[in-house]
């Protein structure tokens, strides 16, 4: 669910760039300085406009409890793929009291599992996690306060990246989506005095799904007839062509741990690749296993995004996401991915209109 940090200065980049031309900052800067000091001129910008036009101040607060939950649900998962795949005995793996307790009656293996969740965390403060010893071969395992702050810091940065996605699509060019405090994120809308307008963008959380196509008709009839039962019609993102899928989901938002932008190896091509939770890569693995020879889809908000065969079982839990895309809308779909597995909705702190100042 991280967001890497040059994808996050170029969002911030193309919003500035909307509003006026600005230098970029010297390449010696670091990637942090570049990014603090771009959000504060978008910032200070921003404000400026608030003060002469006057607009909107909406204030959401991201989903704490969502978070502490999906991360200890996707830690009972990891901890059950390792074990499995390592054949070590156990019993009573649980999540209890923020943590996952599991008993491994051999030493070995308590330090096998160990070994390789720290193998795992490596490089990736937000994934550290401390053990602790209870005794008779039970462990407990629980993020460190470091690596759930860092988890935080990850689910602000990615919401406020579905908020600027959505104000885009929706057309609204000048806006500042700044985090506030831990856990809220602040937009600032020059010129925009309807906020129930724009919160009603936020209502619905971004629907991510990989649905199998029906191949029993052509698309094409379904959409001018009636598509057998328990299929839709769906439009292509980019080819706009109609698919026939199934209305249930064998994969959903929730089974994705990570999504970003990249490059294919063999064509150079902008793609969006992604990674599946421990719960996510079984099922995945299940599903292409069934379905061999098969078209399934990937869709986003009711658009299918690739509709790729699957050639063979895909059990490493990761994939790409190809549809002759630009850089840009890689990116793009790379945040819907993300924004689909965000925990829990964005609530709705405050929101208020902000009138011109007065003029003396």
């Amino acid at each position: 669910m991280t967001t890497p940090l040059r994808n996050r200065i170029a969002r911030l980049i193309a919003a500035f760039a909307t509003a006026f031309a600005i230098a970029l900052p010297s390449a010696t800067l670091g990637a942090d300085t570049q990014f603090d000091k771009m959000r504060a001129k978008i910032a200070a910008f921003v404000a400026d406009k608030m003060e002469k036009l006057g607009g909107s101040r909406i204030i959401y607060k991201v989903d704490t409890d969502g978070l502490r939950e999906a991360v200890v649900t996707d830690l009972r998962d990891d901890v059950y793929k390792i074990l499995r795949e390592g054949r070590i005995a156990f019993s009573g793996l649980a999540i209890r009291d923020g943590g996952v307790d599991v008993k491994i009656a051999d030493a070995k293996g308590r330090e096998q599992l160990t070994r390789k969740l720290a193998s795992a965390a490596e490089g990736l403060p937000a994934y550290a996690l401390a053990v602790t010893d209870g005794g008779d071969g039970l462990l407990r395992l629980a993020p460190t306060d470091a690596a759930s702050a860092a988890r935080l810091r990850d689910l602000v940065e990615d919401s406020i990246a579905m908020i600027e996605q959505r104000l885009k699509d929706a057309g609204i060019a000048l806006a500042s989506v700044q985090p506030e405090g831990a856990d809220r994120i602040r937009i600032f809308l020059p010129g925009t005095m309807e906020p129930e307008r724009i919160t009603a963008i936020f209502a619905r959380k971004v629907r991510v799904g990989f649905r199998l196509i029906d191949l029993s008709m052509p698309a094409e009839r379904a959409q001018t007839g009636t598509p057998p039962a328990g299929t839709e019609v769906l439009l292509g993102f980019k080819d706009k062509l109609p698919y026939l899928v199934a209305m249930d989901s064998a994969l959903e938002g929730d089974d994705i741990s990570y999504a970003g932008p990249g490059f294919a190896s063999d064509t150079k091509e902008p793609i969006a690749s992604f990674r599946f939770n421990g719960r996510g890569t079984r099922r995945f693995a299940h599903v292409t296993a069934e379905n061999v020879g098969r078209p399934f889809a990937i869709v986003l908000d009711d658009k299918v995004i690739s509709a790729p065969v699957i050639r063979e079982p895909i059990t490493g839990g990761s994939g790409q996401i190809a549809g002759n895309f630009t850089l840009e809308e890689a990116n793009s779909v790379a945040m819907l991915l993300r924004a689909g597995s965000l925990p829990g909705r964005l609530g709705l702190v405050e929101q208020q209109v902000v009138h011109p100042a007065t003029k003396p």
